[in-house]
């Protein structure tokens, strides 16, 4: 079965952050991931990975006013030097931690994509991530891009995987890969197989979540098993982050990984 990596901003968070590196790793988990490292020393957060042997998977690049509402800044015209000075940023950290991919927000179009100004959004974020991947290229980092639902999201420029193969390819971006989050494939009633299947080449990183609930894999309607499979049946060697909300203490929601058939 795939490699599960437990994000560290959902889980085990009845513990303070520093506390969760070696709770994942007691917990079997040899990855985790987490949304942002920016309040903490970079090289703190390296010793409690390397304390607790867990591989640093993935985290977001600078979202601007994340508790304003922004979910990120890479497709906001106008905002191209805070968009450089974040990138920065992350790479200090993602060198610092080992991790070998950054995930790089889109981020809300006013007025929802599909409007007018829908190119000038397309463009501005082609061109940051451009820039993202060619410096955060020389240190070996890879450049994510996520397609997030829009029920969750209302108004996120990047929504499905055909959408964001189709952005990669049209703008021929280099060191510019796809997050699968299979929860937002199954929020928008996508079939996960052919998904996976269609965009393999081109997915780098996995994501998963109960659907719908945001809940512990399997305790929505959707049977992630057969994703998992596929997933382990490719050959995929990367990792499949578990951005999940526990219904209660992360430990005992954990059984659905071996009824997964991964432990």
């Amino acid at each position: 079965m795939p490699k599960f990596a437990a994000n560290l901003s959902f889980l085990f968070t009845e513990l303070p952050f520093a506390e969760r590196f070696g709770a994942a790793a007691r917990a079997g988990f040899r990855g985790v991931e987490f949304l942002f490292p920016y309040d903490h020393d970079a090289q703190n957060l390296k010793s409690l990975a390397l304390d607790a042997g867990v591989e640093v998977a993935l985290f977001n690049a600078p979202p601007g006013d994340w508790d304003g509402g922004e979910r990120g800044i890479g497709c906001l015209p106008g905002r191209e030097a805070e968009f450089s000075d974040g990138i920065g940023k992350a790479a200090e950290y993602a060198r610092a931690l080992g991790c070998a991919r950054l995930h790089v927000l889109s981020g809300i179009v006013p007025g929802g994509p599909g409007g007018e100004a829908s190119d000038l959004y397309l463009e501005t974020y082609a061109q940051n991530l451009k820039t993202a991947a060619s410096h955060l290229g020389e240190f070996g980092i890879e450049v994510m891009v996520e397609p997030i639902n829009p029920k969750d999201v209302p108004g996120y420029l990047m929504r499905t995987p055909d959408e964001v193969a189709g952005f990669i390819e049209s703008h021929n971006l280099e060191n510019v890969f796809m997050q699968f989050d299979l929860y937002h494939g199954a929020m928008q009633g996508l079939d996960l197989l052919a998904v996976i299947t269609r965009h393999q080449k081109i997915i780098r990183h996995f994501q998963v979540a109960g659907a719908p609930g945001r809940h512990e894999p399997g305790s929505g309607e959707t049977d992630f098993k057969p994703a998992f499979q596929l997933i382990d049946e490719m050959g995929f060697d990367g990792w499949v982050g578990c951005e999940y909300r526990p219904k209660s203490n992360t430990e005992a929601g954990l059984d659905w990984i071996t009824n997964a058939g991964a432990r």
